[in-house]
């Protein structure tokens, strides 16, 4: 019996493959978005002092006066926020600070249209009503998306996360008679990105959450094994990936070696 998968949360590219990214959480998101709104004021501020010296010099006068608070108002809270999201994909002040970037639904970076729809309702959301109607919109989405985000298809996705230290998965030599005869079928990409994720992850977990996760991968690795080999799961986990890796290996060497074959050039693996 096979273990059903949840991916209500999963994230799916344009050639629906599983994308393995998390959403900032509503608490960071809405520091971010305070972040910003905070910058956007600034500049506004910034724009009051520089105006009441133009004044003092004559520069503006009734009429441009009245023009020029309507283009700092536009350009702080319209076209800088566009500018700057466009200019770093995704990334303003308030999403670097919390460690997140806008991208759309499927994974991918924004353009000028997503960001242009973002800026324009958020001066509705975050602006004109302080953060009122983005908190509200936020709060009830599953990726505390605002109104801009739902329109646009974009939300914000976490790019701080630990970086592992890369390890090619080796064969424990208690399984080296099992790997001769072992017959590891092709698994769902999603339960061998799990396996490879736990193997790197597992040093650092409490040993009872580590035992018991490699327990359940291994329940759901079972199908495309055979024979099982009577070993602790996380071995048995560890045996399994090596020996698809050292595969992929083989299958890389002989389509390299067919490539030279046909074209008298080596491809570098």
């Amino acid at each position: 019996m096979s273990v059903p998968i949840d991916t209500s949360d999963e994230v799916l590219s344009g050639e629906a493959v599983a994308l393995d990214v998390q959403p900032i959480g509503f608490l960071l998101r809405a520091l971010g978005a305070l972040i910003d709104m905070i910058v956007g004021f600034a500049v506004l501020i910034l724009w009051i002092f520089l105006r009441l010296w133009l004044l003092d010099l004559g520069v503006l006068d009734g009429s441009t006066d009245a023009i020029a608070n309507v283009l700092a108002t536009v350009f702080s809270f319209l076209v800088l926020p566009v500018a700057v999201e466009v200019a770093t994909k995704g990334r303003s002040l308030g999403k670097l600070a919390v460690g997140g970037r806008i991208v759309r639904i499927d994974g991918g970076a924004i353009g000028f249209r997503h960001a242009f729809i973002r800026g324009l309702l958020g001066v509705l959301e975050i602006y004109m009503t302080f953060g009122g109607l983005a908190v509200l919109v936020g709060a009830f989405t599953a990726r505390s998306q605002r109104l801009g985000d739902i329109v646009a298809g974009t939300y914000s996705q976490r790019v701080r996360t630990p970086r592992l230290a890369p390890s090619a998965p080796t064969l424990p030599p208690a399984l080296a008679g099992w790997a001769q005869v072992a017959d590891v079928a092709r698994m769902p990409d999603r339960l061998a990105r799990r396996i490879s994720q736990f193997l790197q992850t597992a040093p650092n977990m409490v040993p009872a959450a580590r035992a018991r996760v490699a327990a359940n991968l291994l329940a759901d690795a079972a199908p495309f094994v055979s024979p099982m080999p009577s070993a602790p799961a996380e071995m048995i986990l560890a045996g399994i990936t090596a020996i698809r890796r050292e595969r992929e290996r083989r299958a890389l060497e002989h389509a390299n070696q067919r490539t030279e074959k046909l074209t008298g050039r080596r491809v570098t693996l």
